[in-house]
């Protein structure tokens, strides 16, 4: 099965908002078997809407859209479905109930005509019950395809994905198993690695593809296939896994979780082992502490965080000694591992990262290089750090230096 994202929103085309939207909502198609085949950002103007829709009829079985569902004129998008189908817009009962219920409990302003309409849908369509905002979901067909019509608020929508469009499409089509498993490798650079693996990569099956995956500091090696045999599937993958994993040892970090992040696999390796983790972040400017807190459940092991840019912060809050400062600049691995203890000790915690540096443009408090970046990981075994160059580019810089965190913390929880 094939599907089509169309995002609709003058906002995503001139970058006011961007478009997470088409990433999750992929995502869980794919966990389904459900092969996205193109997204497609348009304009909210109703012919730009009805060439997208009869495009994305022509290629795919299934059409899901996001956006322009809300009371407002420049909300075109429930009234162009409408006239796509030739159909006319009627009252649900169910859905005005729900959107009086919603102000009734959480709405302290009077609730308008123009909020009551929102309770028009399609006659045709079938209502998906959005309990967490006032513009419902909509499900149409049109012989054997499926146009599916959402908010785009994105927690509005992904509790629709999740709770009704997903179990639907299951119930609807008999999809195949998809399978990506993908490793984490640090250290080799995108040539280098091919290299490495060339043979293994030559003698890997047909119906197993290989995606090579590049991001600053880190590579990702994504294997896939697709079936229906689900345990055959899985067991073929975990051979080719079996045999990559010599030929890239020391680099191999280890399998990525699903959600695509090395933070989780650290979050839930800690969560296991009942470890607690501290952070402190100087040129990073509270960027891995971020990783961390942006998913769920980081309440189990994070302690806590805190960044210390200035130097004056890192001496009257962290307690780094000036006199260590003054030996060894700012950024250095002294002042790094003094902050990384320092923090274990802040926050009681068993791990603790820091990060110090100079991510440019300018050199700033100290005279290191732009580019210069000091982490350290401590432990209750002790601290230890390392120091790199990641050239001239800020964003560059500080993204290198998160990722490297993550790498550092990630070979130091699996060590043992």
């Amino acid at each position: 099965m094939k599907a089509e994202i169309i995002t609709i929103g003058d906002e995503l085309l001139i970058g006011q908002v961007i478009d997470t939207n088409s990433a999750f909502m992929a995502k869980q198609l794919n966990k389904i078997g459900v092969s996205v085949f193109q997204i497609t950002s348009i304009q909210d103007d109703k012919a730009h809407i009805l060439q997208a829709l009869a495009d994305a009829e022509s290629r795919v079985d299934i059409i899901i859209c996001t956006g322009g569902l809300g009371p407002t004129k420049d909300d075109i998008t429930k009234k162009t479905i409408a006239e796509y189908f030739n159909d006319t817009l009627v009252r649900d009962q169910s859905v005005l109930d729900n959107i009086e219920n919603i102000w009734k409990q959480h709405v302290r302003t009077q609730l308008l005509q123009v909020n009551k309409d929102q309770a028009f849908v399609p006659s045709k369509a079938k209502v998906l019950m959005n309990k967490l905002g006032t513009a419902p979901g909509m499900w149409l067909e049109k012989g054997n395809k499926v146009f599916i019509s959402l908010p785009g608020v994105p927690y509005e929508m992904e509790a629709l994905i999740e709770h009704q469009v997903v179990p639907k499409l299951k119930v609807k089509y008999n999809c195949p198993f998809i399978l990506h498993k993908t490793l984490l490798v640090y250290g080799l650079g995108e040539s280098a690695l091919a290299a490495r693996i060339e043979a293994w990569e030559d003698a890997l099956p047909k119906h197993i593809k290989l995606a090579y995956l590049p991001n600053l500091g880190k590579m990702r090696l994504r294997l896939s296939t697709t079936g229906y045999n689900e345990a055959q599937l899985k067991q073929e993958v975990q051979e080719q896994i079996d045999k990559v994993i010599p030929l890239i040892q020391k680099e191999y970090a280890g399998l990525e979780d699903e959600d695509g992040s090395v933070e989780v696999v650290i979050a839930k390796q800690l969560t296991k082992l009942g470890k607690t983790l501290a952070i402190a972040e100087s040129c990073t400017g509270g960027a891995v502490a971020e990783r961390f807190t942006t998913h769920s459940g980081a309440s189990a092991f994070f302690k806590g965080g805190i960044v210390t840019y200035a130097t004056e912060s890192k001496i009257n809050i962290l307690k780094v000694s000036k006199a260590e400062i003054d030996a060894h600049s700012v950024v250095s691995f002294q002042v790094a591992e003094a902050m990384a203890k320092n923090a274990q000790q802040l926050f009681q915690s068993d791990y603790a990262i820091a990060t110090t540096g100079n991510a440019g443009p300018t050199k700033g408090e100290s005279d290191a290089e732009v580019g210069t970046v000091f982490v350290a990981i401590a432990s209750k075994t002790g601290v230890y750090s390392e120091g790199f160059n990641f050239g001239n580019s800020r964003i560059k810089v500080i993204n290198k230096a998160v990722n490297k965190a993550l790498e550092m913390m990630l070979k130091e929880i699996f060590k043992n």
